[in-house]
């Protein structure tokens, strides 16, 4: 009989390392979503506009959107019905090839990620750039690419999986 592998437990400086990024990043979050609040935005909602204002000609195909914001499609396309409610955004047929979907950020949309951007800023330097040293901030950045990095791949094998299971319904 084989004894199954033990799992490779934390060391408790990796433990505390775990559990203050696993409380700290959503403390952060609940921190800048409490403060666009007051903007009628949610994180997840100031996230996508803000991607769509930075895009060519403020658009981007809904597949390409749900990657950079790190979203199912199901809950971007959940997030954009809300967003489309309040017309901010709107969904065309993508404009290279007419079979995918993308969605379009709106001038009123506009003016309210503008708005809401000063309040985004200044909750960002307030809640993480301010609390850290610039090595640290850079140290942070260079650490979470690392595991951005690494999460590629999987993610992309995710969303691809997501993609055949919706087709296929």
């Amino acid at each position: 009989m084989t004894v199954p592998d033990q799992p490779r437990w934390l060391s408790d400086d990796e433990q505390d390392s775990w559990r203050a990024y696993l409380r700290g990043s959503r403390m952060l979050e609940e921190a800048l979503d409490r403060d666009l609040q007051a903007h009628g935005l949610q994180l997840s909602e100031y996230e996508i506009l803000s991607m769509l204002s930075e895009a060519p000609h403020q658009r981007l195909r809904m597949s390409e959107l749900a990657a950079l914001v790190v979203q199912s499609r199901s809950r971007l396309t959940h997030t954009a019905s809300r967003l489309e409610k309040r017309g901010w955004v709107t969904r065309e047929a993508c404009q290279s090839d007419r079979r995918g979907v993308e969605l379009v950020l709106t001038k009123e949309g506009a003016k309210r990620v503008i708005r809401a951007s000063h309040a985004h800023v200044a909750s960002v330097r307030r809640n993480i750039l301010d609390v850290m040293t610039p090595a640290q901030l850079t140290a942070l950045g260079v650490a979470m690419r690392l595991v951005r990095d690494a999460q590629v791949e999987p993610h992309a094998a995710a969303v691809e999986a997501e993609c055949a299971e919706s087709d296929s319904a």
